[in-house]
């Protein structure tokens, strides 16, 4: 077992920073009924999101149901265990079990295709707690966003990481001087996953650690294309840029992307001219090694877009937050509409016993009449959400207000059931001792002989008794 799972937390108190995230969320665990909202949990990889809902799972002896990006996270996939498990009790004697789905900024491309509006369907129906995880909170979608409750975790601190350290080179038997547990810190930028990494991979076959020993084991410090992005439109010179653009691992095509998308930090009309003339240029650089197969001509593209709208930006710098290339934006819309589409179709049609084909190519202008003048009964009919209602009656407000009254006239259903059953518990009669009341047990039973009665009296005795006992089974079982 690697030492980042060996030495990971198993309590909310062994965690390490973060204290207000923590207490948010023991506050939350603590207090929690079916009205609470879900937590999000983001922040940088390593500081604890995922080790802090099992610490508090721990705790509270909830059951965790994991679901993370290795897994297949299809709408199927999440609604049955997810789903599921969220409206049922634990089986393995928990209080409750707690729906945990990591990498939840990860839901893309066919493999989770429906995945974010199966979560929302677990957000709206679950009946124990649900916790998000995410490295960026805003690549999770907004309507998911608003339902839940957002608890950010930082950064660790390399002074918070290093008494981690120690004690685990104590544990190890590993001796360790304090400079380099403090070198491992701070190389591990806020990651405590990563700083555990970088001491168990310099401790292999060593039983001492020093400064020399940790210089092979730091963690891959490349640049990202945020990194580039930024310093694009900063103030670095042309050798410092090319030698971050070096280190990033995207294809020049990718990068052009990313500097057209935030373009718009550039105010000056006569940079931003400029700047897209660079860009363009680099544009033809980029068609021609595709067209050609020269890959040498990337070098000049990347040099134009790189130190060309470098100069134009004059070092302006983006005071807003790095923007994503817009035609992967459309690309995300254009995907989530196709899947919206399918499902409507697929519920529709399945329902309605005809194909997705005809149903879409004769008969989809009749249902959307249907669906127009009762758009309510529609959405129970066929179990629709707002955006497949809105595909068929083409107004997006009327949608969510039909699925939100539904919504709302489920759960008060619901509250009525569970009330309903409330009072027929506390009307049921306590249990009967069921061996004082059968005819075997009558059978069996020895009478008592009473002091100062004769046999034949005793007799007379116990066959009044056994008369009575038959008469009161006679009700008891009239009664049923």
């Amino acid at each position: 077992m690697d030492w980042a799972s060996k030495y990971r937390p198993k309590h909310v108190d062994e965690l390490v920073g973060n204290s207000t995230a923590l207490r948010q969320m023991v506050e939350w665990g603590r207090n929690w009924t079916r009205e609470s909202r879900p937590l999000i949990l983001y922040g940088k990889p390593g500081t604890g999101k995922t080790s802090s809902v099992y610490a508090l799972a721990a705790d509270l002896n909830w059951e965790v149901i994991e679901l993370n990006a290795s897994d297949q996270r299809t709408r199927d996939v999440i609604l049955r265990i997810a789903g599921t498990s969220s409206q049922t009790r634990s089986l393995t004697g928990a209080v409750r079990k707690v729906i945990l789905l990591d990498e939840a900024d990860n839901l893309h491309g066919s493999a989770d295709r429906g995945g974010a509006r199966a979560i929302l369907d677990v957000i709206r129906t679950a009946r124990q707690p649900v916790i998000l995880v995410a490295n960026d909170l805003y690549q999770i979608q907004a309507e998911i966003r608003s339902r839940c409750e957002p608890v950010q975790f930082r950064a660790l601190p390399a002074r918070s990481i290093v008494p981690r350290l120690r004690f685990i080179c104590s544990s190890e038997h590993l001796s360790c001087e304090e400079q380099t547990l403090i070198d491992i810190a701070e190389a591990a930028n806020g990651d405590m996953r990563a700083a555990i990494t970088m001491l168990e991979a310099a401790a292999i076959g060593r039983e001492a650690l020093g400064e020399a020993d940790v210089s092979t084991s730091r963690k891959d410090e490349r640049s990202t294309v945020f990194t580039l992005v930024a310093a694009v439109f900063g103030k670095p010179e042309g050798e410092d840029l090319m030698k971050i653009a070096y280190e990033v691992d995207e294809t020049p095509d990718t990068l052009a992307q990313w500097i057209e998308a935030n373009l718009g930090a550039i105010k000056e009309l006569d940079r931003y001219s400029r700047a897209y003339q660079c860009l363009a240029r680099s544009d033809e650089y980029i068609g021609l090694t595709y067209r050609h197969q020269y890959y040498t001509l990337w070098r000049y593209a990347s040099l134009l877009m790189i130190l060309g709208v470098s100069d134009a930006a004059g070092g302006g710098g983006i005071h807003a937050r790095i923007l994503s290339p817009e035609r992967w934006r459309k690309m995300g819309s254009y995907r989530k509409q196709k899947a919206v589409r399918t499902g409507m179709l697929d519920k529709v049609s399945s329902s309605l016993h005809m194909s997705q084909h005809a149903l879409r190519d004769a008969y989809l202008s009749s249902v959307s009449a249907l669906a127009d003048r009762d758009p309510m009964e529609f959405v129970r009919d066929f179990s629709l959400d707002s955006d497949e209602l809105n595909l068929l009656i083409h107004d997006k407000p009327r949608a969510q207000k039909v699925v939100k009254a539904l919504a709302a006239e489920e759960r008060k259903r619901e509250k009525e059931r569970e009330a309903a059953e409330r009072r027929e518990a506390k009307k049921s009669p306590a249990p009967m001792n069921m061996a004082e009341t059968t005819d075997e047990g009558a059978a069996t039973r020895t009478p008592q002989r009473e002091p100062g009665i004769s046999d034949q009296g005793q007799a007379q005795l116990s066959e009044e008794e056994s008369g009575k006992e038959r008469k009161s089974q006679k009700t008891l079982f009239d009664g049923f």
